[in-house]
C-alpha cells in the first residue's frame, strides 16, 4: 500500500496526540484528590488548574476546526484558571476527556488535501500543518507540566513513566531485539 506524505504526518500526529494524553493520564492516576487541587505556592497553577485550560483550549481549537475560528465565542480562557469549590475531580476529568476527544476526533476526520487550507486562530490565519503543531506544542508543554507536578507530589512513590533511570541499556536493547526481528 502506497502511503502520502500528507497521510504519514497526519497518523503520526494522531498518534503523538494520543502519547501526550496517555502520558499525562498515566501521571494523574497517580496522584490524589489533594495533590491534583494542591498549588506548589502562590500564584502557581494546580494540576487542576492545568487540566481545566488544557480542555478548554482543545475543545476550542479542535471544534469545528476547518470551519470557525479556533478562539470560539464561548471560551472564557480566564475562568480556566480558577477552580469553582463546585467544580471537582470528576467534573473536571469529564472535560478533559471531552477535550481530548475533540481533538481526536477532528484530526482523524482530516485528509492529506486538508493540509493545505488555511484555518483561524484569534483571527490570525494558519495553515492547517501550523495550527495541528501549535495545538501539540501547547498540549506538550502543558502535558509536561502535569507529570513534573504529578511527580513533584508523589515523590518516593513515583513509578516512572517512560526508561527508568539506570535502565537505558537494558531498555535499548530490547528495542534492537524488538526491531531485528
Amino acid at each position: 500500500m502506497e502511503s502520502s506524505f500528507g497521510a504519514d504526518y497526519l497518523a503520526d500526529v494522531l498518534l503523538q496526540f494520543r502519547k501526550l494524553k496517555s502520558l499525562a493520564d498515566d501521571a494523574l492516576a497517580q496522584v490524589s484528590d489533594e495533590q491534583v487541587f494542591a498549588a506548589v505556592g502562590e500564584g502557581d497553577n494546580s494540576i487542576a488548574v492545568i487540566v481545566k485550560h488544557v480542555s478548554g483550549n482543545l475543545r476550542s481549537r479542535w471544534t469545528d476546526f476547518l470551519s470557525s475560528d479556533g478562539e470560539k465565542p464561548d471560551r472564557d480562557r480566564d475562568s480556566e484558571f480558577g477552580i469553582e469549590v463546585s467544580e471537582d475531580r470528576a467534573a473536571l476529568f469529564d472535560r478533559w476527556e471531552a477535550g481530548w476527544r475533540c481533538a481526536f476526533d477532528a484530526l482523524a476526520s482530516l485528509t492529506p488535501e486538508d493540509l493545505g487550507r488555511t484555518v483561524l486562530i484569534r483571527a490570525e490565519p494558519h495553515s492547517v500543518v501550523k495550527a495541528i503543531d501549535r495545538s501539540l506544542s501547547h498540549s506538550a508543554y502543558h502535558v509536561g507540566q502535569i507529570v513534573f507536578l504529578c511527580k513533584h507530589f508523589r515523590s518516593g512513590q513515583w513509578r516512572c513513566l517512560s526508561v527508568a533511570p539506570g535502565k537505558s541499556e537494558d531498555f535499548n536493547a530490547e528495542m534492537r531485539r524488538k526491531h531485528q526481528s
